[in-house]
């Protein structure tokens, strides 16, 4: 039986099993996806891991993010219902009643 995958929010801190060579072990998560954004609490620096990878280093949480904002920038389907209504999306000018090309004075 596999174990289920780690949930993971932006902003987590997460702790891996060997420290960074700037000495810090605590990550924060920037990324969500396959792979797995962390910038390094000590230095800054920005790396990106397979979840796979990031799940056999991971040594425990140290805080944990906010999981709304981790759903506030999940993709959302063109099919999916309620996505006609999403900010940013337009109308075609034909579905609001108006011809496809208008030309003036004709």
């Amino acid at each position: 039986m596999t174990p289920a995958p780690l949930e993971l929010w932006l902003g987590d801190v997460v702790r891996l099993r060997r420290p960074h060579p700037c000495g810090a072990s605590s990550w924060q998560v920037v990324r969500l996806g396959a792979d797995i954004g962390l910038a390094c609490q000590g230095c800054g620096r920005r790396v990106l891991l397979e979840r796979r990878r990031l799940e056999h280093r991971f040594a425990g949480f140290e805080a944990r993010g906010d999981p709304a904002m981790s759903r506030a920038v999940e993709p959302v389907a063109r099919d999916a219902p309620g996505a006609r209504d999403a900010p940013g999306a337009q109308e075609a000018p034909a579905e609001r009643g108006e011809p496809a090309d208008r030309t003036e004075g004709a």
